[in-house]
Parts: C-alpha cells; structure tokens; sequence
C-alpha cells in the first residue's frame, strides 16, 4: 500500500475512534452489485428523444427533457427507478466493511438500499432519512443514520431526478442541505463512488467554504489513476490526464483530497486495513484459572491486573467474558486506570460479556457458548490468552476447552491470537502451537516474532513479560 494511503489510514482510523467519521457513498460503490450508473439508467429515455446519450454530458438536463417532452409527466422515470433499483443484489464487500465498523453517519445520493441493508445484516439498527419529515423523528437504539439525499426507490415519485427537482432542492429539502452543512463541518468525510457533478453537493461545499475559509476539516475522495491502457490514443489520454489533474486541484478548494488508487479492488484493500486498524484496538481478554501453580494466587491476579491497567493506559479498549478466576482482575484493572483519569468513560475502555453460569432454556450450553463467543470476537481484533484451566469436577483440573474454542474462533474472525504461554496452562499449549507455525498467525515481522517467542518465557519477571504483550500488540497496530 502506499504512504498517501497508509497515512490516511491513520487519520481515518483516529477520525473514527472519536465518532469523527462520515461516509458518502455515490453510485460507484453500488455498481459492483450490480446496479448501474446514471449514464445506464438513463439510456432508453435518452433514446425516446432521439438522444445518443454516450454523447450527453448533462444527465440531469436529459431526466428533465423526458419529463417535458412527456406533458410534464414523470411516470416512467419512476417506474425506471423501481425496475432498476429493487433487484435482489447482495451487499458488496465494501458495503460489508462499511457497516462492520462504528460509524454513525452515512449519506447518499443512492436509490437502492444496499447501505442500510449491509448495516441490518451486520446486526446494527439503522435510522433511514428519505424525506425531510423523517429528520424530526429518531429510531430509539439507532446504531447509524442512512441520510438518503436525493430519496430512495421506495418512494419514486418524491426522488430527485430531474432540473427542477434540482433547481427546488434548497426550499423542498433545507433541512437535507442544512444537516450536510453539519456534518461536513464536524465529521471527517470518506467519499466512495463519488463523481462529484452533483450540483446539491457543490452549492454545500461552496457555502462551507464561504463560511469557513481556510479552516474546513479535511475530507477525502478515492480516484483512480488515469492508465495508458484504457485509452486508445495517446492524445485522449493526454487529455484525460490533464483534466484528472485540474480536477483534484480544483477538490482542493473544499478541503477533499484525493487518494490515487491505480484500481478499484485498492479501495477494498484500504477499507480493510481501516477495519483491522480500529479492531486491533479493541483487546479481547481469554482467560480461567482454578489454580496458578507455579504463581501463588495473589501474584497471578496482580500480574492480570497490571497488564489490564496497561492495556487501557495506552488507550486500547478490553473486550473480556469475565473468566473465572481471572475477569475480576481484568475489570479492576481497566477500571482502576480509567478511574484515576479525568475523563471517566468506562464504555470506552471496557466491554464486558459475562457467561450465564446457570443453563435455561432449550439450547444446549455448547451451543450457546459458542455463538456467544462469536459475538464477543467480533468486537476485537486481537485476542490474549492467559492461564487456561477449570475445575475437572473430580477435585482437580484441566486445560480450559472454552479457551481452545476461542482461539479458534479469533482465528475464523480474522483477530490475531497472542497466547501467554508464560502463565502455562492452555495458553502454553496455544503458545507452542503458534510457535510452531507463526507464519499462519502473524505478518512477518522479526520484532513481532520476537516479541511473541519471549511471551513464552516463564523466567521473564512479569513487567517485562507485560511489556513485550504490549510490543507485540503495537507492532500489530500498523502490519494490516
């Protein structure tokens, strides 16, 4: 991946941990699912005024003109909107990454459904805005917001087609141009698929410019190189270079700056290092422990304390299921740190998933163990393991099975395992498996590496040990 990429990976990431992120999707973000861009949409009506429409640039001139030369009528240009956009496509993988991670604030110029539909699937709640009635009234327990600014297929008639519908955007949708002004100001944009002809979205940006000046926030834009090999004379690529060129220039006047991709797949490649990035921040904490031979229980504990504390110290979040023997440890020292700092969000350092201790209902524990676990491992990118022992219900003990099912469970999910092979138990026996193999679980980074084999060192007193957990786990903050 490239710098410019890698840095805006940074900013978008940080943008997005403090509920600072935005997206505006366009039309190319839902071609790849099949669904087609303006030019395609309006090809037939073009063809019913004698239009070449591979020779239009204006489209909206061309909905209008239909909508003329038809009395005024624009039942087929809704009609087209339905047969067009209510196929049954799935979400791409980029809507699917899109919706995995916790941004709250989504607009479109998008007819289809495909934002909010990759936002259900993913478990979260979307709040859809399709007319400027629906921005009085809120979703309870809204996990995002779908602003559909130009209307939505469900609703044809009331879509924005057309130069009038244009030219009667500002008094029919105030509150739409309004709520952008907003977000733009307060929210770090991420442009998808977007052409930027749209003439809504020009008049907004040029008021924030007006009003803000040299102080807008920074946005951003994903372009595609323009290639030789897409053109068939030297001169039309000539051309098209220079108008790239002026174009991004001109993006700079309201703070979008472009981020060159040499292919579209780029974007999906760039979009997952922004979700590995904000989940990698997210700890999840695997650990149960009847006995802590050869540590006495207080130095174990303290040890799971300490580590916790540093964890949340450097501004990690802990995802835990509360382990037996362990969890209380964990909690107290994630607590502790956020406690002593002036700003007392717990929800920020802590996500805490106990286990029902008592079996009710029909399903089997197995069973509802498990689904349980991938639940917790979807909030975390990097899962520890520390001890790994339970009661064998004979007076004894044995390696944690929970434990085990969660290491493969983060490994299914795509979270990087660091077992604690220190500490002994299951952990040590997932210690010797990773070591084995490390090249199927970690990028290939010497001081990761490194990092991880002195993890499984039980002679390293347990500072050091919980400096080298957060060597690796830093390491892996930038290898996507």
């Amino acid at each position: 991946m490239e710098q410019h990429l890698i840095r805006f990976v940074d900013t978008y990431t940080k943008a997005i941990k403090e509920n600072n992120a935005a997206i505006f999707a366009g039309a190319g973000l839902s071609i790849p699912a099949g669904f087609v861009n303006w030019k395609d949409l309006l090809r037939d009506i073009a063809a019913d005024l004698n239009l070449d429409i591979d020779k239009e640039n204006d489209l909206i001139a061309v909905a209008q003109y239909h909508f003329n030369e038809k009395g005024n009528n624009r039942h087929k240009l809704n009609q087209l909107l339905i047969d067009e956009f209510t196929q049954g496509t799935s979400v791409t993988q980029n809507h699917k990454i899109l919706a995995a991670l916790p941004i709250q604030t989504y607009w479109t110029t998008n007819y289809d459904k495909l934002i909010e539909k990759a936002i259900e699937e993913e478990g979260k709640t979307p709040d859809i805005k399709i007319t400027p009635e629906n921005l009085s009234n809120n979703i309870h327990k809204r996990d995002a917001v779908v602003y559909k600014m130009h209307g939505d297929v469900s609703l044809p008639d009331k879509a924005i087609l057309t130069k009038d519908d244009y030219e009667g955007y500002n008094e029919n949708r105030l509150l739409y141009t309004t709520a952008l002004q907003g977000d733009l100001v307060a929210k770090t944009f991420l442009f998808i698929g977007f052409s930027f002809d749209d003439p809504n979205l020009e008049y907004i940006l040029s008021r924030i410019r007006i009003l803000l000046g040299q102080n807008q926030r920074n946005h951003y834009c994903f372009f595609k190189k323009i290639n030789r090999k897409d053109f068939k004379k030297k001169a039309d690529f000539k051309y098209a270079e220079v108008q790239h060129k002026l174009k991004i220039n001109d993006l700079k006047r309201y703070s979008i700056n472009a981020l060159l991709i040499d292919d579209y797949a780029d974007i999906t490649e760039v979009l997952s290092a922004i979700k590995k990035k904000v989940l990698r921040s997210n700890i999840f904490i695997s650990g149960a422990a009847k006995i802590y031979d050869p540590r006495t229980e207080k130095d174990a504990l303290s040890f799971v304390h300490k580590l916790s504390y540093r964890i949340s110290s450097e501004g990690y979040k802990i995802v835990s299921g509360v382990g037996y023997g362990i969890g209380s440890a964990v909690i107290n020292g994630a607590t502790e740190y956020v406690f002593s700092t002036k700003y007392r969000h717990l929800d920020n350092a802590l996500v805490l998933r106990p286990f029902p201790q008592i079996v009710t209902g029909r399903r089997k524990k197995e069973e509802r163990n498990l689904e349980y676990r991938n639940e917790m491992m979807r909030h975390a990118g990097i899962a520890l393991f520390i001890f790994g022992n339970n009661d064998n219900g004979k007076g004894g003990w044995e390696h944690s099975k929970g434990m085990v099912e969660e290491f493969k469970v983060a490994v299914q999910q795509g979270a990087i395992p660091i077992p604690v092979g220190a500490t002994g138990y299951a952990s040590e026996k997932l210690w010797n498996k990773v070591m084995a193999s490390p090249t199927d679980y970690y990028p290939n980074n010497s001081d990761l590496l490194d990092s991880i084999k002195q993890i499984g060192d039980k002679s390293l007193p347990d500072d050091e040990l919980i400096n080298q957990i957060l060597k690796a786990i830093s390491i892996l903050q930038n290898h996507f």
